[in-house]
């Protein structure tokens, strides 16, 4: 899941002789992002086939209780490919991801910070039921945090992504975001997938990666990444055969506003 960072500034005010606190923030806060990338990845695995995708969704957040709502979309090919590749004698449909999501996030003592809550993957217009399959995922996360490291885990509570008899599998997820100056940040990812009843679907993924806002193009993000995983060859494969967890830069370009 593509995360921005915002970030609030303390301003001084050397005419009174008085040092101001960091703003307040309104009670009730939404915002919106797009963006585009050269292949959208989720967990180190390719869902478009390694060709571009469109992104975008908004979100929701009341400051005084931490609870929040979003939503988020992209293009994908997987649900395509699958029911292609079984020969149904029917094309294959299911273009949109549409990710729903609401949680709560705060302070803990000792500078810890917590995000709990839940994300539906929804995939409208899909016909992966033409493989006894369904697509559409249900999982609770939670996240713990400290500093600029992060350690998150999310449980599926429906069978995962349309993997027969999968519900229960798990996804580790630890890293560290690092704010080097400059409007730089330095992402460092690795995480775990587990795919209940199916231990040859589950791998190790991990990301390395910068990203820079350009606050003179209106605060414009752009982002290099290195992403790989160790899935297994017939894991998690394209039409033509092609792992779609192999190795691979993912360039990004994003606005929030």
């Amino acid at each position: 899941m593509k995360k921005l960072i915002l970030a609030a500034a303390i301003a001084a005010s050397f005419a009174t002789g008085f040092a101001h606190a960091e703003d307040a923030k309104p009670d009730n806060e939404v915002s919106y992002n797009i963006g585009v990338v050269n292949d959208y990845r989720f967990r180190g695995i390719s869902q478009t086939r390694f060709d571009p995708a469109l992104q975008g969704g908004a979100d929701y957040t009341n400051n005084p209780t931490g609870l929040y709502a979003g939503t988020w979309l992209s293009n994908i090919k997987w649900i395509k490919d699958a029911v292609d590749s079984a020969n149904t004698g029917t094309g294959g449909k299911g273009p949109v991801e549409w990710d729903i999501y609401a949680g709560k996030r705060g302070d803990l003592p000792g500078g810890f910070t917590y995000d709990i809550g839940g994300l539906y993957y929804y995939y409208p217009t899909n016909n992966y039921s033409l493989i006894g399959r369904n697509a559409n995922t249900f999982e609770l996360y939670g996240q713990l945090g400290y500093g600029p490291a992060y350690f998150k885990y999310s449980h599926a509570m429906t069978t995962l992504f349309g993997t027969v008899d999968s519900k229960n599998s798990a996804y580790y997820d630890a890293g560290a975001n690092f704010d080097v100056g400059a409007g730089v940040t330095l992402g460092l990812h690795i995480g775990h997938q587990t795919v209940e009843n199916f231990s040859f679907a589950s791998y190790t993924d991990w990301k390395a990666g910068v990203t820079k806002t350009f606050d003179q193009i209106g605060g414009v993000t752009l982002g290099l990444a290195f992403v790989g995983t160790n899935a297994k060859d017939g894991a998690y494969v394209s039409p033509s055969g092609k792992n779609l967890g192999r190795n691979g830069v993912v360039f990004s370009l994003a606005k929030t506003f």
